[in-house]
């Protein structure tokens, strides 16, 4: 009795933290894109001194950052799975990064300025369609790589039913046959598509476009280390621009770090 409670229990864990996920996902179109339904967004009117603003947006984009990082690493996931179950340790590693992203919708402050803004009607409509395809491309990449595996659904969903987990084979499927990171080209197309750049916004654009190109070395050395093949799609496939005619030769579903 009390092992199917535990099972039960890790399993309604696992579904709370993706819905905590969905929830911040969804917020964050709102955050980046100053939609109405999100209260607090990357724009607005300045609240506190221009430094003292931007000190506190940089430390936010550092805390999670260094959460996103630290967590994903295998020598973390080791000593972490000391203390909670094995298969809460993805769920985990999702509900921590929505609330280190909670914290920085809360607390992120606008610094006023802009640095471009496009009054065309026809350019704000193609800025709005590559910022769409964007996000859309970030989603599309999740469901080629397993979207349940990815964000721990399918971990809880195992030790519920008992059965052991087995990792992903590495496959290449879809749009990773012509670049190996497509979820992140479509996370940089969500945060520089934009008709008004804002000091915030480009501070925004600048810092994660630098935490991407850095969370892609680290990824890859893991991806080579558990998948020896990985170095010859690596070889084969660009990282985020894609060549024409460019095809990786494997086929199937790609593993996510």
């Amino acid at each position: 009795m009390f092992n199917l409670f535990k099972r039960v229990s890790i399993f309604g864990y696992g579904v709370i933290s993706y819905l905590v996920f969905l929830a911040t996902f969804i917020y964050s179109i709102g955050f980046v894109a100053n939609l109405p339904f999100a209260p607090r967004t990357l724009d607005g009117d300045p609240r506190l001194p221009f430094w003292t603003a931007l000190g506190i947006d940089v430390l936010l984009l550092g805390l999670f950052a260094v959460q996103h990082s630290l967590m994903a690493r295998p020598a973390f996931k080791a000593w972490w799975t000391r203390w909670i179950p094995e298969a809460a340790e993805r769920s985990t590693y999702v509900l921590f990064s929505s609330l280190a992203l909670i914290l920085l919708y809360s607390f992120w402050q606008p610094l006023g300025g802009e640095i471009w803004v496009i009054e065309n009607r026809s350019g704000r409509l193609v800025m709005g369609a590559v910022f769409g395809f964007g996000w859309a491309l970030v989603l599309y990449a999740t469901l080629l790589i397993n979207h349940f595996d990815l964000f721990g659904l399918r971990q809880v969903w195992l030790q519920l039913l008992g059965r052991p987990y087995t990792n992903l084979a590495f496959k290449v499927p879809g749009a990773y046959k012509l670049v190996r990171h497509p979820l992140y080209l479509g996370w940089f197309l969500c945060f520089w598509a934009t008709p008004t750049m804002s000091a915030a916004h480009l501070l925004f654009a600048v810092l994660t476009s630098l935490y991407i190109l850095a969370a892609i070395r680290l990824e890859e050395r893991d991806l080579v280390r558990a998948h020896p093949e990985y170095a010859e799609y690596r070889r084969q496939v660009p990282m985020l621009l894609p060549r024409i005619g460019s095809r990786a030769k494997a086929d199937g579903g790609r593993e996510a770090a």
